[in-house]
C-alpha cells in the first residue's frame, strides 16, 4: 500500500505537467506562427516478484509472471510542427511560409535564431527585422524612397522607386530547416534555436528542394486546435483525480490495518 502511495502521486506528478503543456498551448491560440507542444510520458521501472518462464514445483513455465510498475514520468515535451492556418493582412511586409523552412533571424548577441512568424517591419535604417528589432539574415534593406514592396514566392524582394517603371530588387530572402525539428530549442518570442539534436541547419531557396514558398500580405496563425486542447484538458484532469483517489484508498487502507486490534 505505501508503493500504491508513491505510484499514483507519480501519476499526479505527470498529470500536472500535461496540463501545464496543455494551458501553455490555449495561451498561445492567437500568438502568430506558435506550434502546439505535446507531452509524452512512460512508465517507471518495475518490481518482479516472479520472472516469465521460471519453473514451478510440478515443473510447469509459468507464462506471465508477475511485475508491479512503480508509475510514470515524463519522457519528452514535444513541439509539433504542423501547418497553422494563414490570415490575410494587407500588410506588404508580413509573409507566410507555405511549406516546409524557417527564416533566420540575428540576435543582438550574434547568434542566429529561427522563426516561422512572419509579421516583419522596418527599422529606421530601412532593414527587415521582427516586431522586436531583430534583424534578419542576410540582412535586406528597403530604401527609404521606396512606393512598394514586393514579396515573390521564391523570396525576392522588389521595390517600386519613383521615376522607375522596373521594379527594383533588393535582396532575396533564404529558408532553412533541419533534419529533426523536434531537437530545436524553443527560446520564446516566436524563435527557435539549433542545438545538437535538431542536427545543422541547411538553406535554400523558397520553392526549391523541398522548401515551402513566400506568400506576402499573410500570416501563419497558430495551429494549436482549442477543440483538442479542451478534450485533452477534461482527460488529463480526471487522470489527476483518478490518482487522488488511488491516493485516499491507499491511506484507507493503511488506516485500517493500523486500527486492527486483536480480540
Amino acid at each position: 500500500m505505501l508503493m500504491a502511495l508513491w505510484t499514483a502521486a507519480s501519476g499526479m506528478n505527470v498529470q500536472q505537467t500535461n496540463l501545464d503543456v496543455i494551458a501553455n498551448n490555449i495561451a498561445n491560440v492567437n500568438t502568430t506562427a506558435f506550434k502546439a507542444s505535446r507531452a509524452s510520458f512512460q512508465d517507471l521501472m518495475y518490481q518482479t516478484l516472479r520472472l516469465q518462464g521460471t519453473k514451478t514445483e510440478q515443473g510447469n513455465q509459468v507464462p506471465t509472471g508477475i511485475q508491479i510498475g512503480h508509475g510514470a514520468r515524463l519522457s519528452a515535451v514535444q513541439k509539433q510542427f504542423a501547418q497553422g492556418d494563414y490570415q490575410q493582412t494587407q500588410n506588404q511586409l508580413d509573409l507566410a511560409i507555405e511549406g516546409n523552412g524557417f527564416l533566420q533571424i540575428q540576435l543582438p548577441s550574434g547568434e542566429m535564431a529561427y522563426t516561422r512568424a512572419g509579421s516583419l517591419q522596418s527599422d529606421s535604417e530601412g532593414r527587415i527585422c521582427t516586431s522586436d528589432g531583430y534583424l534578419l539574415n542576410p540582412n535586406i534593406t528597403i530604401p527609404q524612397n521606396a512606393m512598394a514592396v514586393t514579396i515573390a514566392t521564391d523570396g525576392t524582394v522588389s521595390v517600386q522607386v519613383p521615376n522607375q517603371t522596373a521594379l527594383q530588387q533588393v535582396g532575396t530572402l533564404t529558408l532553412w530547416t533541419f533534419p529533426n525539428l523536434g531537437g530545436l530549442s524553443a527560446i520564446g518570442g516566436n524563435l527557435y534555436q539549433q542545438t545538437d539534436a535538431s542536427g545543422a541547419g541547411v538553406s535554400g531557396t523558397p520553392g526549391l528542394n523541398g522548401f515551402g514558398t513566400i506568400v506576402q500580405g499573410y500570416v501563419e496563425l497558430s495551429n494549436v486546435n482549442v477543440m483538442t486542447e479542451m478534450v485533452n484538458l477534461i482527460i488529463g484532469q480526471r487522470a489527476y483525480e483518478a490518482n487522488s483517489k488511488a491516493i485516499q484508498a491507499a491511506d484507507q487502507m493503511l488506516q485500517m490495518a493500523n486500527n486492527v486490534r486483536q480480540g
